[in-house]
């Protein structure tokens, strides 16, 4: 596992989840509405998609079919993808809450 694969790969999930909100913002224009559920939705699926394609390569390098630099590269992805998806919770949570303290 290097340093710059990883940050390629966070440079790629950046450059993506931004191509998405590009994708967004034109279909908002359509749309009144932006369903925030089910952005979340991909966004944990994407997730849970990494953590089983990590879990895949384990199996493969016990059963001999895959390097070990590929299964601590798949972990680390994910690794960063959880950590991304945590940070964005922590924030969402701390916008309501911040939200729903002030005054009406």
């Amino acid at each position: 596992m290097s340093t710059p694969s990883i940050a390629n790969n966070a440079y790629q999930m950046a450059a993506k989840l931004q191509q998405q909100a590009r994708s967004l913002d034109e279909t908002a224009s359509e749309r009144q509405s932006v369903d925030f559920g089910q952005m979340v939705q991909e966004a944990v699926e994407t997730v849970v998609d990494q953590g089983r394609e990590a879990d895949r390569k384990a199996v493969g390098m016990i059963e001999g079919k895959t390097d070990v630099v590929d299964v601590v590269t798949a972990v680390a992805e994910t690794e960063v993808a959880l950590e991304t998806m945590v940070t964005v919770r922590d924030r969402v949570i701390s916008a309501y809450e911040e939200i729903m303290r002030m005054p009406i």
